[in-house]
């Protein structure tokens, strides 16, 4: 009976243990996903004034549902990408300590005032800083969209973000629509009109 109750309890902590695993498996896939997923312009036909190759965004070429989060804002309160569905998401990762996320930042903060009324959502995910070294960042730049802590950098890893800045933009349906690597002037005429045909639903 004893032997009988042990080879019982070796069976279940294998197949708890086997749990475990496919959890962890399950995020590592969606990572090597976004690591692997082949990259391309993303507009296949555009050409020297089409805003999307003037600002090197790349689409991804095959469908992909952008990795769900939870992470703690600069007071401590819970923010749910999730929360965020049936909106256009412009996803940045930055750290304080990077020159193009700086830069970049204003331009992002006047796209997020021109159309946030619209569905248009900002939401900047911080990497392994504390909300003491972000708060005068964020201050200094007088930025109002959300600003998130990545504490453990878990999230910025699923997304297969190798450097700073990187951003995603996150259609309605809650897949990515593509990718810029490094900063961008989203400032310019170009950033500017390309977002406002976006945000009406236009190509």
């Amino acid at each position: 009976m004893r032997a009988r109750r042990a080879r019982h309890g070796r069976r279940g902590a294998r197949a708890q243990g086997r749990g475990l695993l496919l959890g962890a498996s399950a995020r590592l896939a969606v990572y090597v996903v976004l690591l692997s997923l082949s990259w391309c312009a993303a507009a296949a036909s555009a050409t020297e004034t089409d805003p999307m190759r003037a600002l090197g965004l790349q689409a991804p070429n095959e469908a992909v549902e952008a990795p769900g989060f939870s992470l703690s804002d600069l007071n401590g309160k819970q923010v749910r990408f999730a929360g965020f569905r049936g909106k256009l998401i412009f996803l940045n990762f930055f750290a304080t300590w990077c020159g193009p996320c700086r830069e970049e930042m204003p331009g992002m903060e006047r796209l997020y005032r021109a159309h946030r009324e619209k569905g248009f959502m900002v939401l900047a995910v911080n990497l392994q800083e504390s909300a003491k070294t972000i708060r005068p960042f964020v201050e200094s730049l007088k930025l109002s969209f959300p600003t998130v802590m990545d504490s453990d950098g878990a999230v910025t890893r699923e997304y297969g973000v190798r450097a700073l800045p990187v951003s995603f933009l996150i259609g309605r349906d809650g897949h990515i629509l593509w990718r810029a690597i490094g900063g961008r002037d989203w400032e310019s005429a170009q950033s500017r009109q390309y977002f406002a045909k976006l945000v009406a639903g236009m190509k």
